[in-house]
């Protein structure tokens, strides 16, 4: 059931059923187009979660009353949902064991060769983009490979840093804390600010597409321009 939620002044937010799911992916992505058709020039931004969308209007809006009414009524005619494949969007990763691939295999009981295998097998969705710009809450992971957060963060991982927690995957885009387990390297920039304004991609994905990991050598991540932390060097 979808919920409509006052949310501030210039901002509704939408709830769908708390859950991770592919359901849930596909019809946000319905929503999200039947607002932009509904609101057009009145709308500012849409920023979607697992779970709900918050719908960002601009301040010259009609009425945040009206405009949840109306939503409400156009939800409720077209409430079906919509298969959406997404783009495919194929990441390189150096995987290397300085981090925690060895004891993501050993508690999988699997070799290293093993986990790099599994990882990049699945075809990943993008559920979410939070936490830092260009940070994608990927799902989901294998189960063998689902590998609790870190009892320690890092107070530092390394820019494209490919990691796994819990049944998510993600690849850090900008050095910063973190707490999930390390398994490589993605040479591939995530978030490029100077294309803000232009017609450019700031980042490479959006929620709802698909990523599939690659396997690398070290040679071509660093052809690739990836930069290696001190201590690969």
């Amino acid at each position: 059931m979808i919920q409509l939620e006052l949310a501030g002044e210039n901002a509704l937010i939408l709830y769908l059923p708390a859950e991770i799911s592919e359901r849930n992916l596909r019809q946000l992505q319905q929503v999200q187009h039947q607002v932009r058709l509904l609101l057009h020039e009145q709308l500012q931004e849409l920023l979607p979660s697992y779970a709900s969308l918050l719908i960002v209007l601009k301040p010259e809006h009609r009425g945040l009353l009206v405009i949840k009414t109306l939503l409400e009524q156009q939800l409720k005619v077209h409430n079906s949902i919509c298969e959406q494949s997404g783009q495919l969007v194929v990441l390189p990763v150096y995987y290397h064991p300085a981090w925690d691939l060895a004891a993501v295999a050993e508690r999988a009981g699997l070799s290293t060769t093993q986990v790099i295998d599994v990882h990049q097998s699945v075809e990943y969705r993008v559920y979410a983009i939070g936490f830092a710009p260009g940070f994608a809450y990927l799902g989901e992971l294998d189960e063998r490979l689902a590998t609790p957060r870190l009892v320690s963060p890092r107070p530092k991982v390394p820019k494209g840093a490919v990691a796994i927690a819990d049944r998510q995957t993600a690849v850090y885009p900008a050095e910063s804390p973190g707490g999930w387990n390390i398994l490589g390297l993605c040479p591939k920039a995530l978030f490029k600010p100077e294309y803000a304004g232009t017609a450019e991609a700031l980042m490479p994905f959006a929620v709802g597409d698909r990523v599939r990991f690659q396997s690398i050598s070290r040679n071509e991540f660093l052809a690739l321009g990836g930069q290696l932390p001190q201590e690969l060097c």
